[in-house]
């Protein structure tokens, strides 16, 4: 499929030929090849590095999104080119004046002022081209707020500032558009994209697809269960909930459709599976790295954090669909149209090495750049390889090469970058002569284009929500919503937890993933740290919702994209993915109960039992399964509404942290399930094949 769908949210975009398209490329090419440098060598300080990086954003951003969806979408505005070319050496200000700045730091002149004031307005215009008026309108509430402050009632007030300390805060400093969010963007955030469109330009999806369907194509309601494992698996590598929709839904939806199930069910159980891949480790969301350098922890710590959690959304999603099935009466796909997985995998097995490699090093103590610079060259050598291997053809050679391939990938760790590069070139110049190799060439060239254009999106959402840090820094103003969920926190944990739940579902409804959870952590998390939730569940609480905002409709943005596919409502797509996944709403309150769920100890310094994990894994997959059921109205065979309520209840007594509840809750549940064994004897939830 043609990937310009995955390269923004909500954005019109232009359909360019010729030497605009080509113009276009060339930007991206050199955007991602600056990120290659900056991520190798690390040539340039930090300041400087941030601003260029969100001069390619907005360079390409204003290349590729006209000004409304009634301009011309054939050709590039040359106003718009300018502004792009502007963007660009307005960014560059910071690398060429940086000693000066340095130099008058806290005391701006009017040129600062200036190139700060227009590079403010110009963030927002592409802020509003790629993601809509929602968030530029937030920010710019804010940006307000800051401004005229003082004149609010005393309650919300805060003492005046000067326009141009807001310049200074928000442009020349690195507490506003240019802080901890454009840096992680800038670094890990690219690479792990990068890494990702390598690997489906390598044929990762195909693979991913082929092995779904394989293992649980055949079973019941399997055309679901196949969109829930492989987009969990495209999670695993990609990060991006909108870009797994717009991908592996392209195969998945018409599957689901194809074999009985609606078009508003096949679009949501893709939009349901898509947005996990944000909490699936090791290539989680762009938020998993801001919330590794926001509370200064190794990524692994998240990814530790994050892997229960994440294998119990996808577990609920798998079951939602499972009884789903069971209750329409669905039956899997024919044997023969299942591919046998490990025929799959034996004959693409290495597109998992560069997964495989990146996560033995995550894991062994690796920093995330490091671990994707490694898998990212992986990836890149295996293409060129594999391209040499076909042209060639011969077995000798094949092994030769992947003996070569393993010792340059162990040399990187003695030498350096240069061996990795030397190799690249080669097989580049290689790929250049042989028969075929062309294709491969431009495999390469596409997965540079196509990686920088994915940043777009969320680079600028970094860039912008950077607004709202450099506000809230320099007023203080956190501080009064903080102060009021711990107001609230002390006579109820629970509303306090509920009252967080729904701003970020409510920001979400307008603004994607990455801004929720800044704005809301660093609003929230400090005020439930004090209520005792320890730091990383509460900010794994705030990101988790904030991936659920995004199947919450009025504004659903995973549903908007599966509704493209599924040619159905996105509003009835929204509701029934928030149905899906409703019983996956529990998971992070339990966590906040019982940190095990997260790996975490509810104080610090305190072990970690295996025993107590355990608990609270099996606790939360008999909650899991009988809210699924409570919510379909099925397990064995169909519930009435009292054995409904009754399932709830006892869900919702395991939910609870209050003593017995948990006692309570197992006695219900053992009741409530021998109960319906008894009724539904016979039953046996028998399945038939669709009309």
């Amino acid at each position: 499929m043609s990937h310009d769908a995955a390269f923004d949210e909500t954005g019109v975009k232009r359909e360019l030929t010729g030497n605009a398209a080509k113009l276009v490329a060339g930007v991206a090419l050199a955007f991602s090849t600056y990120q290659l440098i900056i991520a190798a060598f690390a040539p340039l300080s930090s300041l400087p590095t941030r601003s260029i990086h969100v001069g390619f954003l907005l360079a390409l951003t204003f290349l590729i999104h006209p000004i409304s969806a009634r301009a011309n979408r054939r050709r590039i505005a040359v106003h718009d080119g300018l502004i792009a070319l502007g963007c660009f050496a307005l960014a560059l200000y910071h690398l060429v004046f940086e000693e000066a700045l340095i130099q008058r730091a806290g005391d701006p002149n009017m040129t600062d002022l200036v190139v700060g004031a227009l590079f403010i307005i110009l963030l927002f215009e592409g802020a509003r081209r790629v993601l809509g008026y929602a968030l530029p309108t937030i920010c710019a509430i804010f940006l307000a707020y800051g401004i005229f402050g003082q004149y609010l009632p005393d309650a919300i007030a805060h003492r005046p500032f000067g326009l141009d300390q807001f310049i200074s805060q928000l442009f020349l400093g690195t507490e506003g558009i240019f802080g901890i969010p454009t840096l992680v963007s800038a670094t890990y955030i690219f690479l792990f994209i990068l890494f990702g469109t390598f690997l489906e330009h390598a044929g990762m999806i195909s693979l991913f697809n082929s092995i779904a369907l394989g293992f649980v194509g055949q079973s019941r309601g399997g055309p679901a269960k196949v969109a829930v494992i492989s987009s969990g698996m495209m999670g695993t590598i990609s990060g991006s909930g909108i870009a797994n929709v717009l991908t592996v839904g392209q195969f998945t939806i018409p599957l689901m459709k194809r074999f009985g199930y609606s078009s508003v069910f096949a679009g949501a159980v893709e939009a349901t599976s898509s947005m996990g891949g944000q909490i699936m480790p090791p290539v989680m969301g762009a938020v998993a790295f801001i919330m590794a350098e926001t509370l200064n922890l190794p990524y692994i710590a998240i990814v530790k954090a994050a892997v229960v959690p994440a294998v119990l959304y996808y577990a609920t999603a798998f079951w939602m669909v499972h009884l789903e099935a069971g209750r329409v009466g669905l039956m899997g796909l024919p044997k023969e149209e299942c591919p046998n997985p490990w025929h799959a995998i034996a004959r693409r097995w290495y597109l998992m090495l560069p997964l495989a490699v990146l996560v033995f090093m995550l894991f062994d103590g690796f920093t995330p750049m490091f671990s994707g610079i490694i898998g990212l060259a992986l990836t890149a050598m295996l293409i060129l390889g594999v391209g040499i291997a076909s042209g060639f053809g011969s077995m000798a050679f094949r092994i030769a090469f992947w003996i070569a391939l393993g010792l340059v990938t162990a040399s990187f760790f003695k030498y350096g970058v240069w061996p990795i590069i030397v190799a690249i070139t080669l097989l580049v110049a290689i790929n250049f002569w042989i028969k075929g190799g062309h294709a491969t060439l431009r495999v390469m060239r596409n997965s540079l284009i196509d990686g920088a254009r994915q940043a777009i999106p969320v680079g600028i959402a970094c860039a912008i929500v950077g607004v709202i840090i450099g506000v809230l820094t320099l007023t203080g103003s956190a501080s009064n919503f903080a102060e009021f969920i711990l107001d609230v926190g002390s006579k109820s944990l629970f509303l306090s937890l509920l009252l967080t739940m729904i701003v970020c579902l409510i920001l979400g409804m307008g603004i994607p993933t990455i801004p929720n959870y800044i704005i809301t952590s660093a609003i929230a998390a400090p005020a439930l740290l004090k209520l005792g939730v320890p730091l990383l569940v509460s900010h794994m609480f705030v990101f988790y919702f904030g991936i659920m905002a995004d199947l919450t409709p009025p504004v659903a943005l995973a549903a908007f994209a599966a509704a493209s596919i599924a040619k159905a409502s996105p509003m009835r797509i929204g509701w029934k993915a928030t149905h899906i996944a409703i019983a996956g709403f529990v998971i992070p309150y339990m966590a906040v109960y019982d940190p095990a769920l997260m790996l975490q100890t509810a104080k610090a310094g305190a072990s970690l039992s295996v025993v107590a994990v355990l608990y609270v894994i099996f606790k939360a997959i008999v909650a899991i399964g009988l809210w699924g059921g409570a919510a379909v109205g099925f397990l064995r065979a169909p519930l009435n509404w009292p054995e409904r309520i009754v399932a709830f209840a006892a869900a919702a007594l395991l939910v609870a942290a209050v003593p017995w509840t948990d006692q309570a809750g197992f006695i219900a549940s053992a009741a409530f399930l021998a109960w319906h064994v008894w009724r539904s004897r016979g039953a046996g939830a028998s399945v038939k094949a669709p009309a």
